[in-house]
């Protein structure tokens, strides 16, 4: 009987240490999934199935990495934020296309959508310091731009794309003007052990009470709860309530852990919101409650004259500017002219005839 226990305990041990081995080699294939079961790698759809111009757009990572990535303007004479999105682990950004185009008519913005590495038409495999490194360059890029208010970059992440939004604003302060997280974890470390209820003894994110022995061999944790307490810039916290993977008390710990030290935070949620769906589901709520954030935190910047910011101070060009002064001014040349034609008129009259007798 002694030895057919021991014969079990070893077994079982067998199959833990094999189970664990395969999650530690096969870890990133269950955090990013570029390719979606039945479905090809290469995108479904362009914009111009939606009737959206677009621009593609290649960029270079800082370790070399080529990626692509969609620019989706509003319209050439609208100058409203620019939303830089980030989209979740599953599919890529061809799938987040209607949404893309739902956003752009409510809220009138431009949309900048990234591929991560591996995903698309980008190079690469993915990882956390890479897509660290691609959300970065995807930045670089509208900061460069002339054809946008660089003062409205917002950043807008969903699920894994909030954790990623999140390390973006928390670099760069000075570029970025707003975060929006929708449905985000507070790291992959708690939602290991959410997914696989096991390993939460073995690991766990800063809010895990486990003794977290294995969270070495995670090579991704993002671990959204430690940095967005960091995240100097007003944030957005978009909560579906039904939402089946991330459970909703994760949103609420970035919101307390945010609020702690960001005044500009604000949070709604939505009690039918399921992880992808809280955009239709939301309706109209879903949408003012953005449109609300974005005019009180990226807001349209104007000059003295009301108008938008000249296009001098954008790219050098001074005929643009030129010509819109003297459309302004032209009128009041005129009357002004014509004034003194009237007045030399009427003295050069006066002047010649005698009203003396």
């Amino acid at each position: 009987m002694a030895g057919w226990l021991k014969a079990l305990a070893y077994g079982a041990g067998g199959v833990a240490v094999a189970g664990l081995a395969a999650l530690v080699a096969l870890q990133e294939r269950l955090v990013y999934v570029p390719v979606l079961p039945g479905l090809a790698r290469a995108y479904p759809i362009t914009p111009a199935r939606l009737r959206l111009a677009y621009e593609d757009v290649w960029l270079r990572a800082a370790d070399g990495v080529r990626l692509h990535s969609w620019f989706i303007p509003h319209s050439p004479t609208c100058r409203g934020p620019t939303i830089l999105f980030f989209q979740e682990n599953a599919g890529n950004i061809a799938h987040r296309l209607e949404f893309v185009r739902l956003m752009m008519q409510r809220l009138q913005c431009n949309v900048f959508m990234l591929s991560y590495r591996g995903y698309g038409e980008s190079d690469g495999y993915p990882s956390q310091k890479g897509i660290t490194y691609d959300a970065q360059a995807a930045l670089d890029h509208l900061a460069q731009r002339k054809d946008i208010d660089t003062s409205r970059i917002v950043i807008f992440g969903r699920s894994l794309g909030g954790a990623v939004g999140a390390v973006l604003a928390k670099n760069n302060p000075d570029k970025a003007a707003a975060l929006i997280l929708e449905n985000t974890f507070t790291s992959i470390l708690d939602m290991a052990g959410i997914m696989l209820p096991f390993l939460r003894w073995f690991i766990g994110g800063s809010s895990s009470k486990g003794p977290k022995l294995l969270n070495c061999v995670v090579r991704s944790p993002w671990s959204t709860l430690d940095i967005v307490g960091e995240v100097k810039q007003p944030i957005l916290f978009l909560s579906g309530l039904q939402d089946e993977l991330v459970p909703p008390s994760h949103m609420k710990m970035l919101y307390d852990k945010a609020v702690e030290h960001n005044r500009n935070c604000r949070f709604v949620d939505f009690p039918s919101g399921m992880h992808m769906d809280t955009w239709m589901s939301g309706g109209d709520r879903y949408w003012r409650a953005i449109q609300l954030f974005l005019d009180q935190y990226a807001p349209e910047v104007q000059s003295r004259d009301g108008s938008f910011k000249s296009e001098i101070a954008e790219d050098g060009n001074l005929l643009p500017y030129l010509f819109q002064t003297f459309v302004r001014v032209y009128p009041v040349l005129i009357f002004f002219a014509f004034d003194i034609v009237l007045v030399y008129f009427w003295s050069t009259l006066f002047t010649a005839v005698d009203f003396s007798g």
